[in-house]
């Protein structure tokens, strides 16, 4: 009988393709309600009459609630596995999304939101963990990448496909439509992913508890690289009205640009994660960081072509940095406490995403204008790549120390 927790040094050379397969279609179940429910927005706006500040915190709880959920899940996922939390948090969306299909109040709707955004976040870090730990060294880019990629595309057709269901019976079935594809995903992960025979003992490999990464101080510096994607939160969100008001184009306009931009990942996500796998995957990240610095004072610019492209680079830079950021990551401790590391790493996701477009927003109000929003956003861009870079030159000096340590037992 195989183990419940198969890691991929103990997985035939062939299976950890299965396990990765099973990973990325839960993956692609999850988010193509993440953000794919968008067009449905109006309609469910309308069956709850909500005010649009009502309407903000039910889209912007995901940022609270990953706030909340992320350290927890990566503990979680350390000490019962990945794939038993993954499990049981496509379980709770599924339970969300159809809890909002039959909401009869804003109050409900918001309930159901926040359940499904509390499974989404627990289910999210299971999956970083699980590609961070299936993988082989010499591929995670590219198989991050490729989960990137896929995540983008997922995207990409959950919003027709919501729609057509709405126009067929409604925004309840469509949500319905929805949880019917998480319990899929669920099913086929469940399926064919394997664990890591190693966490199935409580408290994981031994001499490592549940909380022995938050022992080192430098693990939190991570959530600061929330930073790397504040910006690609921030243009999504206020695309359609920066469209409006500065070039006088509405919601379709702002939609295809968005479109645009997901495309787009779809292209850079694998290819940064062959990047990373072929050269330094913290210098590759640090280059990503410095090619948003020019995107974000595009911004600014006058001509929408301009801005349409900068606006693209932007988002989807974004999307590809935060995958790369996990594999990346995971080189601080070598393996060790794996979970945890990504639990952090998606704080600072959770964090951003709510930081960044508040920040735009305030700065918005304050200044009459968007130009000081892409400027400070600019100022992150440089600082998110100086602290890679530093990150960078800890990891290469505790991977040095810990050859040298082995290297001297192996002679003893």
């Amino acid at each position: 009988m195989m183990a419940d927790n198969a890691g991929p040094a103990l997985a035939p050379q062939k299976r950890w393709v299965i396990y990765y397969l099973a990973t990325v279609i839960a993956m692609m179940a999850l988010q193509m309600s993440s953000l794919g429910f968008a067009p449905l927005l109006p309609a469910i706006q309308h069956d709850f009459a909500m005010s649009f500040s009502e309407m903000g915190l039910f889209t912007g709880v995901y940022g609270l609630v990953a706030l909340v959920v992320s350290i927890p899940a990566g503990i979680l996922a350390k000490q019962y596995g990945e794939k038993r939390i993954l499990i049981i948090g496509m379980a709770i969306l599924a339970t969300g999304l159809f809890g909002l299909s039959v909401a009869e109040s804003f109050g409900q709707g918001l309930t159901a939101r926040a359940l499904w955004i509390f499974g989404y976040r627990l289910a999210f870090v299971c999956v970083m963990t699980a590609i961070a730990l299936t993988a082989p060294p010499h591929l995670k880019g590219r198989a991050m990448g490729v989960l990137g990629a896929c995540s983008a595309l997922a995207t990409v057709l959950g919003a027709p496909f919501c729609a057509s269901l709405a126009e067929a019976w409604g925004w309840r079935e469509a949500v319905m439509g929805f949880g019917g594809m998480t319990i899929a995903g669920l099913v086929v992960f469940s399926m064919f992913y394997q664990q890591r025979p190693e966490v199935i003992q409580k408290g994981g490999p031994k001499g490592q508890g549940a909380f022995s990464a938050f022992r080192y101080p430098i693990v939190w510096t991570i959530p600061l690289l929330g930073l790397t994607n504040a910006g690609g939160f921030a243009a999504t969100f206020f695309l359609p009205s920066v469209l409006k008001a500065d070039f006088g184009l509405g919601a379709s306009d702002a939609a295809a640009v968005i479109s645009m931009s997901y495309i787009l990942a779809i292209v850079l996500n694998p290819l940064s994660g062959y990047l990373a796998d072929r050269f330094n995957r913290w210098n590759v990240l640090a280059g990503m960081m410095i090619l948003m610095i020019p995107a974000c004072l595009a911004m600014t610019s006058h001509n929408l072509l301009v801005f349409e492209v900068a606006s693209a680079l932007l988002i989807s830079l974004g999307l590809a940095s935060t995958n790369q950021l996990y594999p990346t990551i995971s080189e601080l401790m070598r393996g060790r406490d794996v979970g945890p590391l990504m639990g952090i790493t998606a704080l600072g996701g959770g964090i951003f995403g709510f930081l960044g477009p508040q920040a735009l927003g305030w700065l918005r109000d304050w200044s009459g204008g968007f130009h000081a929003g892409w400027y400070a956003l600019t100022g992150a861009a440089i600082f998110s790549a100086l602290l890679i870079l530093f990150l960078k030159g800890y990891a290469e000096r505790q991977n040095a120390r810990l050859a040298a340590g082995l290297k001297a037992a192996a002679a003893s």
